[in-house]
């Protein structure tokens, strides 16, 4: 039996098909890493308090970005905790209000722009594993690629400017 990639749920369910798929990209630049691992938060700020409230998980793209889910309170479901975007390019920010959310945008199969993933315009070729995830995310979640994504960054908002409110003493690299 193996052991679990992390405490939360719906992490796991992703590992396993990522497993089963086999070294294929399923979603543009993203990829599980190591749970808890290294996103480069540091960089932002040495802060114990800054750095301990992040939980990383996955690459974002293949230059360096990351995402992370942000303890923004002590509530146990970790999967309804909000996902940060820890851009290489010096954007952190809010991306999905929920891990529900982010796989939402990331069955869009492109990399997130800043603020955002990309409106849902025709991708010119989806990556090999593309319409495996679409299929699991529907079987797994029940849930299907953003119809709107920047209604989700509207959605979003509020929770965006609480990180940034909440992030702005530990680093003055948090755009208003």
């Amino acid at each position: 039996m193996s052991e679990a990639y992390s405490p939360v749920p719906e992490l796991n369910l992703l590992r396993e098909f990522e497993d089963r798929l086999g070294p294929v990209f399923y979603s543009e630049g993203f990829e599980l890493s190591a749970y808890d691992g290294d996103a480069g938060l540091h960089t932002w700020s040495q802060d114990p308090a800054f750095l301990g409230r992040f939980i990383p998980f996955a690459k974002a793209n293949g230059s360096g970005s990351d995402y992370a889910l942000w303890r923004c309170d002590d509530r146990a479901e970790l999967a309804t905790l909000p996902v940060v975007f820890v851009g290489d390019e010096g954007d952190l920010y809010v991306i999905a209000r929920d891990l529900g959310e982010l796989f939402q945008l990331l069955a869009l199969d492109r990399e997130p722009a800043s603020e955002g993933f990309p409106g849902p315009g025709e991708a010119e070729e989806h990556s090999a594993g593309h319409a495996e995830f679409v299929a699991w995310l529907e079987t797994t979640f029940g849930l299907g690629p953003a119809k709107d994504p920047e209604a989700l960054r509207h959605a979003r908002a509020d929770l965006d400017d609480r990180f940034r409110a909440w992030a702005r003493p530990f680093t003055d690299a948090v755009d208003d």
